[in-house]
């Protein structure tokens, strides 16, 4: 039986891959209808060290999802699968197609499998937790997970705070391993056909060059200053998600005196180094991925004639 479903195209990369670029110059050539997938682009204020579309660009091809936070706020993949589905729908009854443009894999992974029955965010457990990672490192917190919940540890990686956290975070609530809520779900047909695109360097130097050179940029134009200005605003804290985003958690840390400026750089640039890696290794096991080379000039093309064949 033929597959009726409309179509709906992810364009997934590490960061500082390209994908901004790309999504617009695929909404201005398409028409198709963007949607960010992005865990630091929900916050508004939250705008260098996203590295959010500007305003010009923003003009030129709206993004949704962006902006509809306070960064006070927590946002979670439950959140974003809600938000996502209500645009996706939205989109497809106008006779458009979605185009979903971001990196955090998590929520692409949970927009299509759909999301476990878990408990919500715990402000003193998580609370807990920190003060460990702080006093025994994060080595401590999967040797932990790895006791209570073997499934989850072995998916989850060792330096993935967030996710380790919220693992741990989901046990002491629950009395059950995540894996375990997991595994109860129950499968279903995703409304959509999708077509899954990832761009990626062909060459990873030139990306770590990349993500340094952004880093460097972000910092000349005033990151630091945004942060303060997020701390004068806000009733923020270091535990909250939008401050344990990758480049914020530095300044952040920078801003209560952990660090000089040399320091800032490098573990801003680590970070996002390992952001990177991260973001990769789910990349190599999404299923039915077209890869493209954003080195190559004739990349949008590859990317335009892929969409086109699909017939998204």
């Amino acid at each position: 039986m033929a597959d009726t479903r409309p179509w709906a195209i992810f364009l997934m990369g590490p960061t500082a891959a390209g994908k901004t670029d790309t999504a617009i110059a695929l909404h201005e050539r398409l028409g198709h209808q963007l949607i960010s997938v992005d865990s630091a682009m929900v916050y508004r204020g939250l705008d260098i060290g996203s590295a959010k579309p500007s305003a010009d660009e923003l003009a030129r091809a709206p993004h949704r999802l962006i902006d509809i936070r306070d960064p006070a706020e927590p946002y979670s993949a439950a959140d974003f699968r809600c938000d996502a589905l209500d645009e996706m729908r939205q989109i497809s009854a106008a006779g458009q197609v979605p185009l979903l443009v971001g990196g955090t894999m998590l929520y692409y992974k949970h927009l299509l499998e759909g999301v476990a029955n878990l408990p919500p965010a715990d402000a003193s457990i998580r609370k807990e937790l920190g003060a460990r990672w702080q006093a025994e490192g994060l080595s401590a917190l999967h040797q932990t997970l790895a006791q209570v919940d073997p499934p989850s540890a072995q998916r989850i990686h060792p330096n993935d705070p967030q996710r380790l956290m919220r693992a741990l975070e989901v046990y002491y609530a629950s009395g059950r391993p995540m894996s375990a809520l997991w595994a109860e779900q129950q499968p279903e047909t995703f409304p959509w056909r999708v077509l899954s695109i990832g761009l990626l360097p062909a060459d990873r130097a030139i990306l770590h060059q990349r993500i340094a050179q952004r880093f460097e940029m972000m910092l000349a134009e005033g990151l630091i200053d945004e942060v303060a200005a997020l701390k004068q605003r806000y009733d923020l804290h270091g535990d909250l998600p939008a401050i344990k985003s990758v480049g914020y958690r530095q300044v952040w840390e920078y801003l209560e005196g952990r660090y000089d400026d040399a320091m800032l750089r490098e573990r801003g640039i680590i970070a996002t180094r390992q952001l990177a890696k991260r973001q990769i290794t789910w990349l190599r096991r999404w299923p039915s991925l077209h890869w493209i080379d954003t080195l190559q000039p004739n990349s949008l093309d590859k990317v335009l004639k892929i969409v086109r064949g699909s017939g998204a």
